[in-house]
């Protein structure tokens, strides 16, 4: 990318940029290598996950209401106890099956709404609360007969801005396709300015690993530059690269520009077999936005009326990558079957 493109932001980060048209573009398909997508996301699926699984967002789990959802076919209910600390554990009651996602909360503990059966951190008669991480902004949980990896004591999180000192947005979507479907759309970089003229311009990958790297635990990423478009002729150049720590994790973090430290961490997990029998897996996006201006401070206090744009933000790019990662699915399990 050319310096008169991209330039280190100084005081004001937006520039005016004159936006190429979208069918005059540099093609990307020559950089787009298949060979690099697919290596690149092998050595991503053998990565240790330690059986964690993202299921939600930590403000949607409360101490008020039990929060349900499941995962890989497992419903789970989770909900927070009277020192604010998270519990998650089986959805169904342990008695005759009701959904303790109906549950009520007394003194943190939930109370079956059928036959008043009360279930807490410390288990009851049949049910057992299972391990579970809170890292602020995002809740996990582990289980160890669906991954069937050693478990690990705390999930595998990439560096990203602490919750107290950031603005974050969660947004939740679901595919018709596998998690792996998911990691392989954000590992193809090249598709950005494309398929997302709206949001991206000036888009260059300018470094990407190769494809004969051996090693699964290697540090690798893939390192853009690239201008989100704000409207009009208004855009913010950064440089951002793109690394997958674990199977379902892939996170996009500003490396130079506006905003440096701001991640994006898109989480892949896998739900179950819908009524068709095909796999469902749910998106769940985190925008965690950081800058170091006195501005940002006082942005803030202002994150509740932020988060739903930022949210709309993150679900319209998801509403065309999901068709992109449940249209490479859909050829994947096609070919197989041939």
């Amino acid at each position: 990318m050319s310096s008169s493109i991209f330039r280190r932001p100084t005081d004001w980060p937006v520039r005016l940029v004159d936006f190429a048209r979208w069918g005059t573009q540099e093609p990307t398909y020559r950089d787009a290598d298949p060979a690099v997508i697919g290596a690149a996301l092998g050595r991503s699926q053998n990565r240790p996950s330690g059986n964690w699984y993202v299921f939600g967002a930590s403000r949607d789990v409360r101490n008020d209401r039990p929060f349900g959802a499941t995962v890989a076919g497992v419903e789970l209910v989770a909900w927070r106890d009277q020192q604010r600390r998270l519990v998650v554990g089986p959805g169904a009651c342990p008695h005759l099956g009701a959904p303790l996602a109906q549950a009520r909360i007394d003194c943190g503990a939930l109370v079956c709404r059928w036959h008043g059966l009360r279930v807490s951190g410390d288990g009851a008669p049949g049910w057992t609360a299972l391990a579970c991480h809170d890292d602020g902004i995002l809740v996990w949980v582990r289980l160890d007969h669906i991954g069937e990896e050693p478990p690990l004591a705390a999930p595998v999180i990439g560096a990203r801005p602490a919750a107290d000192h950031a603005i974050s947005a969660v947004a939740t979507m679901t595919g018709v396709c596998e998690p792996a479907d998911i990691i392989a759309n954000r590992l193809d970089p090249w598709h950005g300015s494309w398929f997302h003229p709206y949001s991206f311009g000036h888009l260059e990958v300018l470094e990407s690993p190769a494809p004969e790297q051996a090693a699964a635990d290697a540090v690798e990423r893939f390192v853009v530059a690239v201008t989100f478009r704000l409207g009009g002729r208004l855009g913010v150049p950064v440089r951002a690269e793109f690394l997958s720590p674990e199977p379902r994790t892939l996170t996009m973090r500003i490396i130079d520009g506006e905003g440096t430290g701001s991640v994006v961490e898109t989480h892949a997990t896998p739900l179950g077999p819908g009524p068709d029998g095909q796999p469902r897996t749910a998106v769940i996006e985190a925008v965690i936005a950081h800058s170091p201006r006195r501005g940002f401070r006082i942005a803030r206090h202002a994150g509740a009326a932020l988060r739903p744009l930022m949210t709309h933000a993150a679900t319209r790019l998801w509403r065309d990558d999901l068709s992109y990662a449940e249209r490479r699915y859909q050829l994947r399990t096609r070919h197989r079957a041939e």
